[in-house]
């Protein structure tokens, strides 16, 4: 329920709610999400925050998270990414396989 909430998927219907993190009220496909595999664990990785510990994202699940949070399941099985682990996968993402800078290759 603490993760849906924050995901604000408990209030999707809600006609004036925003969202800061979490699918807008049409961006989350209902349908799909109850049909999705709920042993298939979510992804949870950790941000560095300047001065704080680091802070959990889920970066994949939000169909399975719903579907849970519908059915009322207490809990769902998760990968918890450290956060090294994170920023070798947002260095990935940002620069690509093995680049380690923004500048064009050689």
């Amino acid at each position: 329920m603490t993760w849906a909430t924050a995901y604000g998927l408990t209030g999707l219907d809600e006609p004036h709610q925003v969202n800061l993190i979490g699918p807008t009220s049409t961006g989350l496909n209902r349908a799909y999400a109850m049909t999705t595999d709920l042993t298939k664990p979510l992804v949870v990785a950790h941000l560095d925050v300047t001065g704080h510990p680091p802070s959990p994202l889920l970066i994949d699940g939000t169909h399975r998270l719903y579907r849970a949070w519908r059915e009322h399941l207490p809990r769902l099985p998760a990968y918890l990414l450290t956060a090294d682990e994170t920023r070798q996968i947002q260095d990935i993402t940002l620069l690509g396989p093995g680049r380690t800078s923004i500048a064009p290759p050689a």
